[in-house]
């Protein structure tokens, strides 16, 4: 075996790493990132990121702007602030999933005080089965490389009869079947297989492989049992610098922790759990917020249908979760995504891995011994982590306390023991079960600094890198090692050092880039050229009634189109507008979100009044204008690349989610301009189809933003004559209908008269009435002004005497919507029928989208 005595010096350089891996960095300014975002760490070598990863400083800049700015209520109450709370709650539960490459629809997020309490959550209320005359007992099969967290699950299961089964990484595939086993319907014992994504002490990566495996039962031990097999999926360590996809591996549990992937905020984690399993889960006791009703002198408790709100006991650590956005953002703006994470960290262990592997004491003796099942060869199958233990020149085990002590004494930061991992800490170090209870004799506990007992280790050294992690960091710690521990002069194993070299896979690394999926594609909406693109309204073919006919309001017309790009912002009124299968073209297909990307409405953000889009078909673009600032222009349809770090996201509106798509930054810095807080423009992804589903057991209905087609309905009687029970002067019939912001105005009907309606046709467009509208919190904005009033809402709420409704939604009754247009002037008629709550569900089914109309 060649070995040479060398300058190190020489050989840990920057060019030699550039030499075996390519992927550095996120950005050419990456030195200035880390200066600016890291700059407390000057001086320190952090490499316990496998305990806490560090957290930036623009996120706790961003997040202090943040809870500066805004009033975050508890969000169990439903005032404004609780639900500015309860909406950014929700939103950062989509965020989490989109990370995940998962949706909402198959996965739900319980927030939980760290992934050990994720973990105990899932051991108290899996449905554990003690064995019978006919089944079996239920098994709780782990790795035994696995956190002391998932092991003393065995703590609840043992006292329920349950079979604790450990199993070695090597059984899992060595005892497979060649075949998954059939299902035996006659046995439903549930089983529990528990694995680390990554090993926590080694860095090991197991195959997500084995999620289907293991619930197919092809993989040992389900291979050997009946019953219905389940796989919890610790992320813990794996998800701080590896991408998941949950979409191709989807375990039923997911525990992890925040600060292991963020460094902000701790005390913080989650449990994702499939949807399809939710159900199996039984929780006995019942918190703050779990309940939907119970009784305090009677065993009578039903729990909140919601998983997370039945789960998550009292009130969550909301400001933690709200923090949780800008984490996100941070780590997205500063990497670009966790391939390049794991890219970036990957290439620094395994940089130090082959140097600290072929270092070797003047005498020839090896300088390290190394705890890993690979030589660092994949990022698919290795993580940033590094565990040894080092030795002297005779071969001895050099304590890892002694190490640790050193190390501080350089500010280098390690972490050193057992890593709470007793079984891969046995198997790499050759501790009997006999070993661990004589080190206890002996006085030896864990994470105490005896670290040897007659001359064997009793634990380890770890090095662990996170995104912030530099080349710096790798030869400050190696040359920490050749100077304190290396007896000189230096030697390097040269033929192992070359293996390793030829070894790496930097070119063809594996890579899981996380796009999130489409729930489908809308059908191809002809813009056709009898669309208005005028914003002045003009008259379509001689039908248009004229502004004499409008102001009698006697015939039954549609007198008015309204359609509103941006939700909550001004309306663009057209005088004839195509009909597609998401309503009226490019009605309410944006909407301004905050920094934290909460949709903002007119109840929370008045001014978006003032703001005035319209739309020109021909060029194909949204102009955007508010008074003192220059018109900026937004494509309609942009096909670029998504923003990298707003790109494709979920949002919630009226109750229903949507998927969207960040349409720049120079909308975003004309809209943050003119309100006064960090804002985006975003728009519906033209890739996703909105299923919304009201009262209804089937059926769903494809919708754009917007919840309805709303048509307010007699106002002008309405209104007009209840104002004098009100002290406040009465608003024209304009600006009742600019507050009511319908998309359709309609003449001459009675007041209440569209209570009765079931359906109507507008010129040759049939619809179907969908419910009744209750705009009565909308209509207290001044549309002129922005200003928010009291009038005319006392009068709405008292004339409608406690129904808050006015006027009714629709929905397109007619599948083909490729020649529909609506045009100012279409005579109207409409079908009555008694309103029953039964009859309401009915019409509901099978129908496309949704309009409103305003009746004068």
């Amino acid at each position: 075996m060649e070995k040479e005595s060398l300058n190190f010096n020489q050989l840990c350089t920057f060019e030699s790493f550039e030499e075996v891996w390519s992927h550095y960095g996120y950005k050419s300014d990456f030195k200035d990132v880390i200066e600016r975002e890291f700059s407390r760490t000057k001086g320190i070598t952090y490499l316990d990121h496998a305990g806490t990863t560090l957290y930036p400083l623009s996120l706790v800049r961003e997040f202090y702007q943040d809870i500066s700015r805004n009033v975050y209520g508890n969000p169990h109450s439903h005032n404004p602030s609780s639900r500015l709370t309860h909406d950014t709650v929700e939103h950062v539960r989509y965020r989490i999933l989109q990370h995940f490459n998962t949706t909402p629809d198959k996965y739900s997020v319980i927030f939980t005080s760290g992934c050990t309490a994720a973990l105990k959550l899932v051991a108290e209320s899996f449905p554990w089965r003690p064995p019978t005359a006919t089944e079996p007992a239920s098994q709780f099969c782990y790795l035994t490389d696995n956190h002391t967290s998932v092991v003393g699950i065995r703590g609840v299961t043992s006292a329920l009869g349950v079979v604790s089964l450990p199993v070695s990484p090597e059984e899992i595939e060595a005892r497979a079947k060649d075949v998954a086993q059939s299902e035996c319907r006659s046995c439903q014992t549930p089983h529990l297989f528990c694995y680390p994504a990554q090993s926590n002490f080694s860095g090991r990566k197991y195959s997500l492989e084995y999620v289907r495996g293991i619930q197919a039962r092809k993989l040992y031990p389900a291979c050997d049992s009946h019953g219905q097999w389940f796989v919890l999926l610790d992320a813990a360590s794996f998800a701080s610098c590896s991408p998941l996809d949950l979409q191709e591996h989807p375990a039923d549990f997911v525990p992890f922790s925040f600060y292991k992937m963020f460094g902000f905020p701790t005390g913080l984690g989650a449990l994702l759990v499939r949807n399809d399993t939710a159900a199996l889960l039984r929780k006995a006791y019942f918190g703050g917020g779990t309940a939907v009703a119970y009784l305090a002198g009677e065993n009578y408790y039903v729990p909140a249908p919601n998983m997370a709100n039945r789960f998550e006991d009292g009130t969550i650590s909301f400001l933690d979760v709200i923090a949780l956005n800008h984490s996100f953002d941070a780590l997205h703006t500063l990497t670009g995504g966790m391939d390049k994470v794991q890219l970036h960290t990957f290439g620094l262990a395994r940089y130090t891995y082959m140097l600290l592997s072929s270092l070797c004491h003047g005498n020839g003796q090896p300088v390290a011994q190394i705890y890993s099942e690979s030589e660092f060869e994949n990022p698919s199958t290795q993580g940033a982590i590094l565990n040894f233990n080092l030795t002297d020149c005779h071969g001895q085990i050099i304590g890892y306390s002694q190490v640790d002590k050193l190390a501080s004494l350089f500010n280098i930061h390690v972490r050193t023991g057992c890593f709470c991992n007793t079984g891969a800490c046995q198997l790499f170090l050759g501790i009997t079960n006999q070993d661990v209870k004589g080190n206890l004799q002996a006085g030896h506990v864990c994470g105490d600094n005896i670290d040897l007992v007659d001359g064997r280790p009793t634990g380890s050294v770890r090095v662990s890198f996170g995104y912030m992690s530099t080349f710096q960091d790798c030869q400050n710690f190696l040359n920490f090692i050749v100077d304190c521990f290396v007896e000189k002069p230096v030697e390097v194993d040269q033929e192992k050092l070359d293996r390793l070299k030829l070894n790496t896979s930097s070119k063809g690394s594996s890579q899981c880039p996380l796009t999130m999926p489409t729930n489908g594609k809308p059908n191809h909406i002809d813009s056709r050229e009898h669309a208005s693109t005028d914003p002045v309204v003009n008259e379509y073919g001689g039908k248009a009634i004229t502004t004499e006919a409008k102001s009698q309001g006697k015939a039954q017309y549609l007198t008015n189109i309204y359609i509103y790009p941006i939700k909550s912002c001004a309306a663009f009124e057209v005088t004839d507008w195509p009909v597609g299968p998401l309503g009226l073209l490019h009605d309410r297909g944006w909407m301004v979100v905050n920094g934290n990307g909460v949709c903002l409405n007119q109840k929370r953000e008045p001014r978006l009044c003032l703001i005035h889009p319209q739309i020109y078909l021909p060029s194909n673009t949204l102009l955007l204008q508010v008074s003192g600032l220059n018109t900026i222009s937004v494509p309609l349809e942009n096909h670029k690349e998504p923003h990298q770090s707003h790109g494709v996201c979920q949002s919630k509106v009226c109750g229903d989610r949507v998927q969207t798509v960040d349409c720049g930054d120079e909308a975003a810095s004309w809209l943050s301009e003119f309100l006064g807080q960090p804002c985006r423009l975003i728009r519906q992804s033209p890739d996703f189809i909105r299923n919304m589903k009201k009262g209804h057991e089937k059926g769903e209905r494809e919708m754009s933003l917007p919840s309805f087609f709303l048509v307010p309905c007699g106002l002008s009687n309405h209104y007009g004559n209840r104002q004098e029970s009100s002290d406040h002067q009465p608003l024209d019939i304009h600006e009742l209908i600019s507050r009511f912001r319908a998309n359709l105005v309609i003449s001459g009907l009675e007041p209440f008269e569209e209570d009765d309606w079931s359906h109507l046709i507008i010129g040759n467009t049939h619809f179907q009435v969908a419910g009744r509208c209750g705009r009565c919190q909308m209509i207290g904005v001044d549309q002129n002004t922005g200003a928010k009033t009291k009038e005319p809402l006392l009068s709405l709420s008292a004339y409608r005497k406690g129904k808050v409704t006015f006027g009714v939604y629709l929905v397109h009754q007619s599948l083909d919507v490729s020649n529909a247009t609506l045009s100012v002037g279409y005579h109207f008629q409409m079908f009555l029928f008694v309103w029953t709550q039964k009859k309401c569900k009915k019409t509901l089914l099978g129908y496309h989208f949704n309009l409103s109309v305003c009746i004068l």
